[in-house]
């Protein structure tokens, strides 16, 4: 068996994160931007919810840099995107019409990533952070201004179920890289 990784597979890092952000502080858009440009940096391809907010912003800062940029909807058509849940088209190279609403989505969103980026959220971020940390995927919670950040780390103590592959950083670039070390931990390597 060929146990070499191949060049062209990049590692795909899904940055989960509040759709409406007033709750999020001051420095949760810049933190966002600053993540999504670190994805890219270190050579990995941006997944987002196709939404608004703290995804959108990251989306935005992968594109400043011309990384790649991938949406999964909730809506099942790109008129359904736009005018039913009014979500953008903008910084996204390629977008997945899942036509699951949003718990749907959400659990094809985690799927497809090699790991999950969590930073300011609401309901939606807590969903994709259960969903992946079920599923026992890497996990990366950046810390900041906002609640999320103790609300998992009470969701963990309250699971009785370890830490799993769960790491926090208030630093977007040493986070990428910490999830990147875990990510690599998973994959078929020489």
């Amino acid at each position: 068996m060929n146990t070499q990784r191949h060049p062209h597979l990049k590692i795909k890092l899904c940055v989960s994160g509040a759709a409406e952000t007033g709750h999020c502080g001051p420095n949760a858009l810049e933190k966002a931007k600053e993540l999504g440009r670190e994805i890219i940096k270190h050579g990995c391809v941006l997944v987002t919810g196709a939404t608004t907010g703290f995804p959108f912003w990251s989306a935005m800062g992968a594109k400043e840099i011309d990384g790649i940029s991938i949406g999964l909807s909730p809506a099942s058509s790109e008129i359904e995107h736009v005018e039913k849940y009014k979500l953008p088209l903008e910084y996204l190279d390629l977008i997945i019409f899942t036509g699951f609403g949003y718990s749907g989505r959400n659990l094809l969103l985690t799927r497809s990533a090699d790991a999950i980026l969590v930073g300011c959220g609401r309901m939606g971020t807590l969903n994709e952070f259960t969903i992946a940390f079920e599923d026992d995927k890497p996990i990366g919670v950046l810390e900041g201004d906002w609640e999320m950040d103790e609300t998992i780390k009470e969701v963990i103590k309250r699971a009785h179920r370890g830490l799993g592959k769960v790491v926090f950083d208030t630093d977007p670039k040493r986070l990428v890289e910490k999830v990147i070390e875990l990510v690599n931990k998973d994959k078929i390597s020489r």
